[in-house]
């Protein structure tokens, strides 16, 4: 993959559909001196390599589909995990939580869902505005000139993974919660 791809790389790992932001990732990246990796398909494939080649975003690489063995290579390789979802749609993502695992920074949008509390703005990575070019590139650009901060951002996020979401640790926080909704209605044995 490395040879492929090579390393250090943005990317964003998923389904290519109409909420996740891809649109203003490939706006974003127009004229910078990285790589962004866009690995996965989807229904908005064809039209958001037809955006890309329109606005000379050399930078970006369309994967098409990845194995799992090929994620975690991926994974291993990038600088940070881009997750630029602009809809409520998106409710949770895993892939950020996969970008946790991996001890890599994040950037993602705050959409009022699950994904900025995955994501803890200026800790793990960064959270930003929106269907917002603009602040997508001021972040990737940020962890792609510090390169320190990017690793100290991957670091807390491993460490905020192992606390909250290894499944171990995900299967105790539904047994609290399961136990603490029996006990409000009553049906505690």
């Amino acid at each position: 993959m490395e040879a492929r791809f090579g390393k250090d790389f943005m990317l964003f790992v998923g389904v290519l559909r109409y909420y996740k932001g891809l649109e203003y990732l490939i706006r974003a990246s127009v004229g910078r001196p990285y790589r962004v990796v866009i690995a996965g398909k989807g229904p908005e494939q064809a039209k958001l390599k037809v955006l890309a080649d329109e606005l000379g975003a050399d930078s970006i690489v369309f994967t098409g589909y990845i194995s799992d063995l090929e994620k975690a290579a991926l994974m291993k390789l990038c600088r940070a995990v881009v997750f630029p979802s602009h809809l409520r749609s998106e409710a949770f993502g895993v892939t950020l939580i996969e970008g946790l695992m991996y001890g890599k920074p994040l950037i993602s949008c705050e959409i009022g869902t699950g994904t900025s509390y995955v994501n803890a703005d200026g800790e793990t990575g960064h959270v930003i505005l929106p269907a917002n070019p603009d602040a997508l590139r001021e972040a990737m650009d940020d962890l792609w000139n510090d390169p320190v901060k990017a690793e100290q951002m991957g670091q807390a996020g491993r460490l905020r993974y192992e606390s909250l979401f290894t499944g171990e640790r995900m299967a105790a926080a539904y047994q609290k919660l399961y136990t603490q909704v029996l006990e409000e209605r009553g049906l505690a044995t």
